[in-house]
């Protein structure tokens, strides 16, 4: 079977559900364009900014996606087989965790924009509200720990590609902070130069692609550093302190970026982040569709069948059904909501965005055979490697593919470290 077969069918199954079944909640939750909402009604410009949907659907997207629909796809692909793997996403996604993002974005619209757990208070005694709050503010800490350490891990040592190429570390780390640097100064001239945003978006858009090209001329390899000055003894130990020095970096970044006015930082790298991953769904989707690659991957991984339940549901959490969506929903997204009625889009199409940013992550997966060497490889690298060979279809060069799926999965970690941080820091 070809392996276009798969991504189509997942695509329009998404396709049909969100005009069907999306519109039977909207329906439901009898959505009304004419109500205030919270966004409107407490403007202040720095937590309550109300933005158009097509902004805010690439902010919410990327900051709910994560590394998750692609760290988790392709995890329990391996394990399992890519079968049980992409039966949960389309149906996870579809009737649990499509629901579950919509309707705790209206609840929190609908209660002055707070989270789900002050929305959660009025329903629950003291004692369990206490609870959940910290349960909750755990959880954060968890995921800002975990996706700092993957991120780290993607800046530090050098990959090997099969052409013989390679591509190092450094270079994705500079075109990171590249990245990092442009929605800053985005923001700042359209608040103070009066850009307007279709201009941004014309200048700096273009910028992002040169930032990914760039990152290779001038690598910034803290590993090479740490080396050079005596602070290790050999490559491996040099990129596990390295590793250890982006962490602390990426920790301070998330710090600073809680604290800086939305418009500063969160809305325009959402923007700009929002149209480099659409690119990425986008590139990805049509390069597969157009390599015509078999599926070589096993449908079912009868060795490790004892364990799909629960461990299944575990690992494809986003892309299929997130808790921590309801957080980012009832947090940073519904400060922003500038209609009841934008609330089907961002709550319901974002999730269903999502699990086809796992569909393809998962085809990622499928296209290898199962003794490939590269199965054994971390989930980031397996996702490069995937994005490069269908972004290859195009001509596109595979030092500059590895980069661009690297860069992707680094855009969608971003988004939701400092997200992270910034909702830990209103629920203290």
């Amino acid at each position: 079977m070809n392996i276009v077969v798969v991504l189509l069918a997942a695509a329009a199954v998404l396709f049909v559900a969100y005009f069907s079944y999306g519109t039977l909640l909207a329906r439901l939750f009898k959505l009304d364009a004419k109500t205030v909402t919270p966004a409107v009604e407490l403007q202040d410009d720095v937590d309550y900014v109300p933005i158009e949907p097509k902004f805010l659907l690439g902010q919410h997207f990327s900051a709910i996606a994560a590394a998750g629909p692609i760290v988790g796809p392709i995890v329990a692909g391996v394990m399992f087989g890519w079968a049980p793997a992409l039966l949960w996403i389309i149906i996870g996604s579809i009737f649990v965790g499509g629901v579950h993002d919509f309707s705790t974005l209206v609840a929190s619209i609908r209660h002055k924009a707070h989270s789900i757990t002050e929305v959660v208070k009025e329903y629950m005694t003291k004692r369990a509200f206490l609870l959940f709050l910290v349960f909750i503010w755990l959880t954060l800490v968890y995921i800002i720990v975990a996706f700092t350490d993957i991120t780290s891990s993607s800046f530090v040592g050098l990959v090997s590609l099969e052409s013989g190429e390679t591509v190092k570390g450094g270079a994705i780390a500079s075109s990171s902070l590249m990245y990092l640097a442009l929605p800053i100064l985005m923001g700042l001239l359209m608040k103070y130069g009066k850009l307007s945003l279709l201009w941004a978006t014309v200048i700096f858009l273009p910028l992002v692609g040169v930032a990914i090209w760039a990152g290779k001329y001038i690598p910034f390899s803290v590993d090479d550093i740490v080396l050079r000055m005596g602070l290790a003894s050999d490559p491996v130990s040099a990129q596990r302190l390295g590793i250890k020095i982006w962490d602390v970096l990426l920790l301070m970044y998330c710090y600073l970026a809680a604290l800086v006015p939305m418009w500063m930082l969160l809305q325009p790298r959402g923007h700009l982040g929002g149209f480099f991953l659409y690119a990425a769904l986008l590139g990805g989707g049509l390069g597969l569709i157009l390599s015509g690659a078999p599926v070589k991957y096993p449908a079912f991984v009868s060795a490790n069948s004892g364990t799909i339940f629960p461990m299944l549901f575990i690992l494809i959490a986003c892309g299929a059904c997130s808790g921590f969506h309801a957080i980012v929903s009832s947090g940073t997204t519904s400060k922003q909501l500038k209609r009841e009625t934008d609330a089907k889009v961002i709550g319901y199409g974002a999730m269903l965005l999502e699990a086809l940013v796992a569909v393809v992550a998962l085809c990622c997966v499928i296209m290898l055979a199962q003794d490939n060497t590269l199965i054994k490889k971390p989930p980031n690298f397996i996702y490069a490697n995937g994005i490069s060979r269908f972004l290859g279809v195009f001509g596109i060069p595979a030092g500059f593919g590895i980069s661009f799926g690297l860069l992707a999965f680094t855009t969608f970690v971003y988004d939701t470290l400092d997200v992270c941080t910034r909702l830990g820091r209103y629920i203290i």
